[in-house]
């Protein structure tokens, strides 16, 4: 499909030089997408979607504008390139714009070695269902569990492919499957929800459904009862489904668009301790069957593992062309564009070292504080990283879960915190990001 494509950013390109634009870039992307939602048993949302995007950014100059469309039709395109280069006319100068040279593009890569897209026929609605009603029926069957908010799967598949005026041209497909599950249990002002959901980029690497409902069915049984826990300063384990989200402070802190805006609390940070010894993230596009791979970014480099911290330093910033130019330093490949936006920086598959103990073994080490299990709203000031964000989870004595809680917020400052940080070692492999469970001393817990 991605050959398909092609024509459509040689066409947009074509059109552009006869607009008058003096470089371009061009993406186009399509795809189908299935999805299948149960609730009570009954089919709730059928939904089935296939279509065509089209963006074209143009350059006059160090002026530029980005236009969409999914009409394809051969008159559109031209005058989407005439509306485009109107618009660049008009458009406030960028002195850090511009294409790749044509000697920094990507000039090869193995779309198999990756393993994006299983290459499969997507299924029926029939299996989406059969899967829905298997991971209903599994939440059901967890004593204390009395309603499936909602249980559904999907499957998709994408299309994409790049051009631009200064020689590049590259698509590739990526596939996914998925399935998700929210329970409740209890009744009245006494009932908690929670989930569980799993995708994968191969079907068949896709775990069993009645497996992924137990597991939404006992997680919000566990939370029956929760109270808030006591105020004070107190160790937290931020469990493995939302321990990303901590990481994920760290990568907007490094991407280069709020460094260059001045808006980073680590402005000052390269070549300085953020995360404990030994302790490293790495970025690598180059993964099999990960959902964040690729074999080239936005702008047509290549795609390429780095380090972001290495042995707890930070080593650089998360850079596109503009952005690199604008600091003073190479790109870092790291580019991404939707069809009505110009490139920035963007990161995907994440690698943060792993422990060598357990979460239960963390949490025995711990004592007595908060294990964090879901997080709510945000608090973070960009410039100098205090944090502050509502959580429930389980409260933990003498290094045992003694009951659930809800209601409290959790509060500090993010430099101080990735300084403590202790790693479990129950990181997901599968997931773009691979990030375990994380121990952070000494945070200020408000509750009752």
């Amino acid at each position: 499909m991605t050959a398909a494509l092609e024509p459509l950013c040689a066409q947009l390109l074509d059109a552009a030089r006869k607009a008058g634009a003096e470089a371009a870039d061009a993406i186009a992307l399509s795809g189908e997408t299935l999805s299948v939602d149960l609730h009570k048993a009954a089919l709730d949302h059928a939904e089935r979607a296939e279509g065509i995007d089209i963006g074209l950014r143009v350059l006059i100059g160090r002026r530029q504008a980005c236009v969409s469309s999914s009409d394809t039709r051969a008159e559109t395109i031209a005058a989407l390139a005439e509306r485009a280069v109107a618009m660049a006319r008009e458009a406030p100068e960028d002195p850090w714009i511009g294409l790749a040279e044509p000697g920094e593009l990507a000039t090869g890569w193995d779309l198999a070695a990756l393993e994006m897209d299983d290459g499969a026929e997507g299924p029926g609605p029939e299996w989406l269902e059969d899967q829905g009603r298997q991971l209903e029926a599994a939440a059901f069957q967890v004593p204390g569990v009395t309603q499936v908010q909602g249980a559904g799967a999907g499957w998709g598949r994408t299309h994409v492919h790049l051009a631009a005026t200064n020689g590049f041209s590259g698509g590739y497909s990526r596939s996914s499957t998925s399935l998700h599950c929210t329970a409740i249990a209890g009744e009245g002002l006494g009932m908690e929800r929670d989930y569980a959901a799993e995708s994968r980029v191969f079907a068949a690497d896709m775990p069993d459904a009645a497996g992924i409902g137990r597991l939404a069915g006992e997680r919000a049984v566990a939370n029956l009862g929760a109270t808030k826990p006591p105020t004070g300063a107190y160790p937290v384990l931020f469990d493995e489904r939302i321990a990303g989200s901590l990481i994920g402070h760290l990568v907007a802190a490094v991407n280069g668009a709020s460094v260059a805006r001045g808006s980073s609390w680590l402005a000052d940070g390269i070549d300085t301790r953020i995360l404990p010894e030994g302790m490293d993230l790495i970025e690598d596009p180059l993964r099999t069957r990960t959902s964040g791979s690729r074999p080239f970014d936005a702008e047509g480099l290549s795609a390429r593992p780095r380090f972001m911290v290495r042995d707890g330093v930070l080593t650089g910033w998360t850079l596109d062309l503009a952005t690199g130019r604008q600091l003073g330093m190479p790109s870092t490949a790291s580019a991404a564009r939707g069809v009505g936006s110009a490139p920035s920086p963007s990161t995907g598959n994440l690698v943060l070292t792993p422990g060598t103990r357990s979460r239960a073994e963390l949490l025995r080490e711990m004592g007595t504080g908060l294990l964090v299990t879901s997080m709510i709203g945000a608090s973070i000031n960009p410039t100098t990283g205090d944090y502050s964000r509502g959580a429930s989870g389980f409260w933990v004595e003498n290094g045992e879960i003694v009951r659930p809680v809800n209601e409290c917020t959790v509060a500090g400052n993010l430099r101080r915190m990735l300084a403590t940080l202790v790693p479990a070692n129950d990181a997901r492999q599968h997931l773009s990001r691979v990030i375990p469970s994380l121990l952070v001393e000494g945070l200020t817990i408000a509750g009752g």
